[in-house]
């Protein structure tokens, strides 16, 4: 049986504006968008109806960046820049992964988090640690959340406690691999080095090697801080640029998602363009850490596929929201910078990004056209403020801005109403 949704419908078809539907009606059939429509249809013979009243119904936020192991750190390390950071903060936390338990109580805690948050689908990192991925993936599994997973890959440059034997590394990732790939419905697994300086050449070509072979996508970090683009140069002088080391590994295609992409050149976001590379925008990560500011109009301009993440734990807070608010405010300095040449972002442009930009990793998903997985968003904004005299546009942007997990009243994936994990 069909089902119709009725309510102010509000989506980005295209990022210069949005599809606003006042009290609209989504048909859904089967998990999937049939038709938005104006009114209710005269016939509805054979279709449940669910009437919202005068409440927002948006898509599911998508995360495309996000460190599971590193909930425990947020709000903790974010005076230092990146590599500090990863050795006083994130090895030392990383490292606790290897207890089954710890790993459950943490990632029980990030399913919910992540669920209260709006979040619908999200690409996530786990740690080296194989066992503790696979309950992160089952546990996003009974969560009815949509999600790639991938078990971190490093065996160099990296503390003892954490690096990884090449070969041992590749073989449980290949067995990974074998007991995941067609596992769970929502959540699958990817390949996940974790930048260039933590693995050899030897290790990224396996993983690259895999990644065909099991025909999985990849994520990665790429250019968040000049110390680590300086590093690279040093480690691969063979190489051309930082995007080309992932390249020539093979590690880098239309599947591949790559993290933060602040100093990337010309020549490399004309080569992401060129190749369908996903580019992962993680502004509040971006600040915490004085990484420095994505371009992304430059990116947009180029015509590179740009979605947004939390980089939980860099960034320090789960919300998508936030990061489309944040995201707006870093394009705005990066116009400034630019003498006023790379326009700022529209409520519009970072509506998209976090939810039909990312959600193209995972196939239709992040809007409401015909054929899209129904991923929804209830929103109860009355909280936030007046609401009369206000267009649906202006009340989505504020609950962007200073609306929280309280206003998102009912979450959809793939047409199923998801309620708060309780593991």
């Amino acid at each position: 049986m069909a089902i119709a949704y009725q309510g102010h419908i509000l989506f980005t078809k295209q990022p210069d504006r949005f599809e606003i539907h006042e009290n609209g009606v989504v048909i859904v059939d089967e998990g999937k968008i049939l038709e938005v429509l104006e009114a209710l249809p005269e016939n509805r013979e054979g279709l449940e109806i669910f009437n919202m009243g005068d409440r927002l119904i948006v898509p599911g936020f998508v995360d495309l960046h996000f460190h599971a192991p590193q909930f425990p750190n947020l709000g903790l390390g974010l005076d230092k820049e990146l590599l500090p950071w990863l050795e006083d903060y994130t090895f030392p936390e990383e490292a606790k992964y290897s207890d089954m338990e710890y790993a459950e109580s943490v990632f029980t805690r990030v399913a919910r988090e992540i669920w209260r948050q709006g979040t619908t689908r999200v690409v996530l990192f786990s740690s080296v640690h194989k066992e503790s991925t696979e309950l992160l993936m089952s546990i996003f599994d009974r969560a009815g959340l949509g999600a790639y997973v991938g078990k971190v890959n490093m065996d160099r440059n990296c503390p003892d406690f954490l690096v990884e034997n090449t070969e041992a590394s590749i073989e449980a990732t290949r067995a990974w691999l074998e007991s995941t790939k067609d596992k769970y419905p929502r959540v699958k697994p990817l390949i996940t080095p974790r930048f260039v300086p933590t693995c050899t050449s030897e290790l990224m070509r396996a993983l690259g090697d895999l990644a065909e072979a099991y025909d999985v996508p990849v994520q990665t970090h790429i250019s968040e801080n000049q110390a680590e683009v300086e590093w690279v140069k040093e480690l691969h002088p063979e190489s051309a640029d930082y995007t080309s080391v992932y390249e020539d590994h093979g590690l880098l295609g239309d599947r591949t998602v790559l993290a933060h992409c602040v100093f990337n050149t010309e020549a490399e976001i004309a080569k992401m363009a060129a190749l369908g590379v996903f580019a992962a925008h993680c502004p509040n990560a971006n600040y915490n850490l004085a990484s420095g500011i994505m371009p992304v109009r430059q990116f947009l301009n180029a015509g590179v596929k740009v979605g947004l993440g939390t980089d939980v734990g860099a960034g320090h807070k789960v919300s998508i929201a936030s990061v489309m608010s944040t995201a707006i405010q870093a394009s705005k300095i990066a116009w400034l910078n630019s003498d006023r040449t790379l326009a700022p972002l529209t409520t519009s442009e970072a509506f998209y990004l976090g939810t039909k930009g990312g959600g193209a990793y995972f196939g239709k998903v992040g809007s409401f056209e015909p054929g899209y997985e129904f991923d929804a968003l209830v929103i109860d904004d009355h909280r936030l403020g007046v609401t009369e005299g206000r267009t649906l546009e202006e009340r989505l942007q504020r609950f962007l801005y200073i609306g929280d997990d309280r206003d998102i009243v009912t979450r959809f994936v793939s047409g199923d109403e998801i309620l708060e994990p309780s593991m």
